[in-house]
């Protein structure tokens, strides 16, 4: 059996790309693997999605009892080991005048990809850099507009492939999500097992309001939209701008999930000012395109999903500590519990407010004694 660098070794030289130098980048909290490739100035990137190392995903027409056999990447409705839903969102997203990088090779049985490269200027860089980034949010938002003008397909089409399935952003996977937070980080903050009856509690809360967020006109909701996933490309015009990755997991969703996803930066601070103002055009904008109805009840979807993407987080943070041994994930805790308690403040939460306050104290917030040491 060919080692894997063999097959990637295969893969290039079958797709003209064998001369090529390879540069791998930092991996991250992912399975995927990247690597730039560079010739006479020129670069463009391979992705190296290695099969077999993630849970099942969500067949189409998967019943929620054959979710949960299948564990937790099926009933979140994650893409798991598989790169067609990237390459088919590349197609879905440049063919509506956004950018994505556009796909030059792809084997998809052994899950390898050569794409089109960005570049290094992400917002994140950027902000780092004291770059001014507003110009790059500005984008980033006209890029959510354009996309949510667009009612989500129900399958996206991938040259010489079937169509992939656009699946619903729905209650069990939303509800799923949430309960990373009492599995992982109670564990990590207080030494044991959550108490079944209060995980349980929980649950039923989540169950009764985020039914409230599953849209009836879905969009593409790309999922994992903030700066660490979005370039800065200012030769290009207006929405373009923003070059947007990672976007493998989307679903039929909610429009306000991934502008929270921007505003709420889980590794990063989104100044105050810059946030309300980002949210303003979006209000404004997607107001005068038809994509906004009713002001009211977009805010608060938006504070329903804030905080279930939040409490998400937490729990995924404290997942990559415990189970993949990557402590760096435990300083952005305090950043999160920060945005989660404001959150919870919204009317629709007060009940799941009560549940915090009683099962996750002041001092059981941020980062836990468990992982300072790390």
């Amino acid at each position: 059996m060919n080692s894997r660098a063999d097959e990637i070794s295969e893969f290039l030289s079958q797709s003209g790309f064998a001369g090529w130098q390879r540069h791998p980048l930092p991996g991250d909290a992912s399975t995927r693997r990247y690597v730039r490739l560079a010739r006479n100035g020129e670069t463009l990137m391979l992705m190296d999605q290695p099969k077999g190392v993630e849970a099942p995903k969500c067949p189409p027409g998967a019943s929620d009892a054959e979710r949960k056999a299948l564990g937790y990447n099926a009933m979140a409705r994650l893409a798991g080991a598989d790169c067609r839903p990237f390459a088919a969102l590349s197609g879905f997203l440049t063919g509506h005048g956004l950018s994505a990088p556009r796909i030059l090779a792809a084997d998809f049985a052994r899950g390898l990809l050569v794409h089109e490269d960005f570049g290094d200027d992400l917002i994140a860089r950027l902000a780092e850099a004291g770059s001014d980034v507003r110009p790059c949010y500005e984008a980033a938002i006209d890029a959510l507009v354009k996309l949510h003008h667009i009612a989500a397909p129900a399958s996206l089409a991938l040259a010489g492939q079937e169509s992939v399935p656009l699946l619903a952003y729905d209650a069990l996977a939303l509800v799923t999500e949430t309960m990373l937070l009492p599995e992982w980080f109670l564990k990590l903050a207080t030494g044991r097992d959550a108490d079944a009856g209060a995980v349980a509690e929980y649950q039923a809360l989540w169950a009764e309001v985020l039914p409230r967020v599953v849209p009836d006109r879905p969009i593409v909701t790309l999922r994992d939209y903030h700066a660490e996933n979005i370039f800065w490309l200012p030769a290009r015009k207006q929405a373009a701008r923003a070059g947007l990755i990672d976007f493998q997991d989307a679903l039929a969703g909610h429009p306000a999930y991934d502008l929270i996803s921007l505003l709420e930066d889980a590794r990063r601070d989104v100044a105050p000012e810059l946030a309300a103002s980002m949210l303003a055009r979006y209000v404004a904008r997607a107001r005068a395109e038809g994509v906004l109805v009713s002001e009211d009840a977009f805010r608060e979807a938006a504070a329903i999903l804030a905080a279930q993407r939040n409490a998400k987080i937490v729990g995924i943070f404290a997942r990559l500590f415990l189970r993949d041994g990557k402590p760096r994930y435990l300083a952005f805790l305090p950043r999160m519990w920060a945005y989660l308690a404001r959150d919870l403040e919204h009317p629709a939460l007060s009940r799941l407010k009560t549940w915090f306050d009683t099962h996750v104290p002041d001092h059981l917030r941020g980062i836990p004694d468990a992982g300072r040491s790390a």
